[in-house]
């Protein structure tokens, strides 16, 4: 099973469910925790061959890894811990994964809070991960994440962020990072699919307006998501939880205490 860390509120029944993106951890949510445990429990997950998942890594070799196979990891925790229902908020792929375990499981997912959220690959990004899948074999990954954290998160004030994330993603075995990559195959028609279908959960898109791959795709999908609101956050990057910690903390609480006075 997955790694995890939860933070118990005796006061509540109620869980908060954080879903870090592909080379990160659970770390990611470390400007979240102090804050989302006044109301809620937490839990914090570190998805197979990240973070203290890394180990479970000797037990699938043989497993083809699928949004199905991941999501499975997930729900796999929520029932061990007896967590019927919760609030899921997630980070880049992350919140792919939430989006999938909402169409496969709607019955535990409460609401979907999706940062730095893909629903669509644009041209840049499309270029992007053909580049990668030349060369994910013969050169090593961490320059290939590298490549990619700089060219998502280019700016002088996403610095921090790209930092985090490529100081987790060395943590990856290369091995590990091409069976992640190989998820990118699915990702075109489970995208449209999430597109064309707007799922009657409550969802918050907060997305940074310097999210020049993701936010474009987002602002059209809203004109049909009568399900969904967004919420931009001027001058910041993909990763809205680091850069503009006490704005994501805000309005994400304002929308969850929305949800929970319906």
């Amino acid at each position: 099973m997955l790694s995890y860390t939860v933070y118990r509120n005796k006061n509540t029944e109620k869980w908060v469910t954080f879903v870090h993106g592909a080379g990160g951890s659970s770390s990611i949510w470390f400007r979240q925790i102090r804050s989302f445990k006044k109301n809620f429990n937490i839990l914090l997950i570190d998805l197979r061959g990240h973070g203290s998942s890394k180990s479970l890594i000797k037990n699938v070799r043989a497993t083809k890894y699928t949004f199905e196979v991941i999501t499975n990891d997930i729900v796999e925790v929520l029932s061990y811990l007896k967590i019927e229902r919760a609030h899921f908020i997630g980070i880049s792929l992350g919140t792919i994964l939430i989006r999938d375990l909402a169409e496969r499981k709607p019955e535990l997912v409460e609401s979907m809070t999706m940062a730095g959220a893909i629903l669509k690959l644009n041209v840049r990004s499309k270029l992007l991960i053909r580049f990668v899948n030349l060369f994910k074999s013969v050169v090593p990954y961490i320059f290939l994440y590298k490549l990619v954290a700089f060219i998502g998160m280019p700016k002088k004030n996403h610095k921090e962020s790209r930092l985090l994330f490529v100081e987790e993603a060395k943590k990856l075995y290369q091995k590990e990072f091409i069976r992640w990559y190989k998820l990118t195959a699915e990702l075109p028609s489970l995208l449209r699919a999430f597109r064309l279908n707007d799922i009657d959960i409550p969802t918050l898109y907060i997305m940074g307006e310097q999210d020049h791959l993701f936010l474009p795709s987002i602002k059209k999908v809203m004109v049909g998501h009568l399900s969904a609101q967004l919420h931009v956050i001027k001058n910041c990057g993909h990763v809205v939880n680091v850069e503009q910690p006490a704005e994501f903390n805000r309005e994400v609480l304002l929308f969850l205490e929305a949800q929970e006075n319906r």
